[in-house]
């Protein structure tokens, strides 16, 4: 151990003393400044050190448990605990879970046509300013085939009103905004402005236009439209999606189809007509033995530094009470309820998982109890690791929190807040105590100052004297 402040300055204050060739006023000074304020130096230094180290003990503890929080969700949510499906042709089609529970198995995905909307060009117009002419576009629904129209009655028609010197763009954006489900705009191609609009997905989504032009301002009816009459041009026809789920035949008026695969939303984004696709489930067993082996090894690298600042016998955080809770938390892990909603007979907690706590503060993971669990009801297991309010990621989650929960006394967040805080006192009160130090090295290094102002005239008037005597004496000889 490293001598303290207080023996240092007084070992200088005799070297100074004893020097014999004459005394260092301003060393001597400084040492015994220093030898006056060692002993509270020395234990404020002490108390700084022991924050310290209680701060850096419990910031890792809580760094550790936020960390496995964290990577825990992560592979819930989109790693290998996830219950997200995945496709052999991605071009396909995405897929999601539509709820928290996990299916299971193969799917087949054939995938015909895809939703879409009529798409209809206007004729040309000279320019997107050009003037349309006013009056009434009536829009009317239903379904389009085959060269020929057939309303849908349920649907009720919609009425656009187009004033006088409306341009053609500024019927783009009343045609748009009309409520209808459509969307116009205006394309400007090398024929001239054409007026393109677009409706709905799916074949119900068909429609015509009918037009009752101002007589005092006419042209609007070249915006009129119907299979077989009118300028326009239809660019595409409405039609429903169209897939296969395991061979039989289904369709969808749009390209997002929920529980064609139970518990799936499939969104379609291409076409693989004779070449089916498939659609998988990853075997949530492999997935959770491996993660419950990765949860023990994690467990017992945090115990192992909890049970170490804990200690009784010189445990940074012996007498903490955040520690203290975390590691009580611990202790009735195993057996800790994580699906509280479970009936009689599921698993329910993490020993039915295989975790197990030994005498020494640690974890063991049973894997023949993980296996037999597994077998017995897989899908509740499976359950026991989905990205909701209970469930193991929740319960680690929710220790996680509480453990940095800064409003909490009791938390380790709440320690550490408080360590910091006297740790800045302490370090107010080593900055004043340095200045009290200072003023009295100051003092002191005054008072010698003038002090060897005295000696330097005595030692003078001694010389003097020696040399007088010394003479006195030869004379005499």
């Amino acid at each position: 151990m490293t001598s303290t402040s207080a023996t240092s300055a007084t070992g200088s204050i005799i070297t100074a003393l004893g020097a014999g060739s004459g005394i260092d006023m301003a060393k001597l000074a400084s040492d015994l400044a220093a030898a006056q304020y060692a002993t509270r130096i020395d234990r404020l230094t002490a108390k700084s050190e022991k924050l310290e180290a209680q701060i850096s003990a419990a910031s890792e503890i809580r760094s550790m448990m936020l960390s496995l929080a964290t990577s825990l969700g992560d592979r819930v949510r989109v790693g290998d605990l996830s219950a997200q499906p995945s496709l052999d042709n991605a071009a396909v089609a995405s897929a999601a879970l539509s709820g928290s529970s996990r299916p299971s198995g193969t799917f087949s995905l054939e995938v015909e046509q895809l939703a879409r909307g009529q798409m209809l060009a206007s004729g040309s117009f000279a320019s997107r300013d050009a003037a349309v002419g006013a009056g009434t576009i009536t829009v009317r629904f239903g379904t389009l085939a085959a060269g020929s129209f057939a309303e849908d009655m349920s649907k009720p028609s919609v009425d656009i009103a187009i004033a006088p010197g409306a341009t053609l763009a500024e019927t783009a954006q009343a045609i748009t905004a009309s409520g209808a489900g459509l969307t116009a705009y205006v394309s400007d191609t090398v024929d001239g402005a054409r007026l393109v609009i677009k409706g709905a997905d799916g074949a119900a989504g068909g429609f015509v236009l009918d037009v009752a032009e101002d007589p005092a301002d006419p042209g609007l009816s070249a915006l009129a439209w119907q299979p077989g009459s009118g300028s326009g041009t239809l660019l595409q026809e409405a039609q429903d999606a169209r897939v296969k789920i395991d061979g039989l035949s289904r369709t969808s008026p749009s390209n997002t189809l929920t529980d064609a695969i139970p518990g799936v939303v499939l969104k379609l984004s291409g076409t693989n007509a004779g070449a089916p696709t498939t659609v998988r489930f990853a075997d949530a067993g492999g997935a959770i033995t491996g993660a419950m082996q990765d949860l023990t090894a994690a467990l017992n690298e945090i115990a192992g530094v909890l049970n170490e600042a804990t200690n009784p016998l010189g445990g940074d955080l012996s007498r903490d009470s955040g520690a203290r809770a975390l590691r009580q938390a611990f202790s009735a892990l195993a057996g800790r309820v994580v699906m509280p909603g479970a009936a009689d007979g599921e698993p329910r907690t993490l020993s039915d998982l295989g975790l197990k706590i030994t005498r020494f503060g640690t974890f063991e993971l049973d894997p023949e109890r993980l296996a037999e669990t597994l077998k017995r009801d897989p899908d509740g297991v499976a359950a026991m690791f989905t990205n909701g309010v209970t469930g193991v990621y929740a319960t680690f989650d929710s220790l996680s929190r509480s453990v940095s929960a800064v409003g909490r006394p009791g938390s380790l967040a709440g320690s550490l807040s408080r360590y910091n805080a006297e740790l800045a006192r302490l370090g107010e009160d080593q900055a004043e105590l340095a200045e009290d130090q200072e003023e009295t090295r100051a003092r002191l290094a005054s008072r010698f100052a003038v002090s060897d102002s005295r000696i330097v005239g005595y030692q003078s008037t001694l010389s003097f004297l020696e040399n007088q005597i010394a003479a006195w004496n030869a004379d005499k000889g």
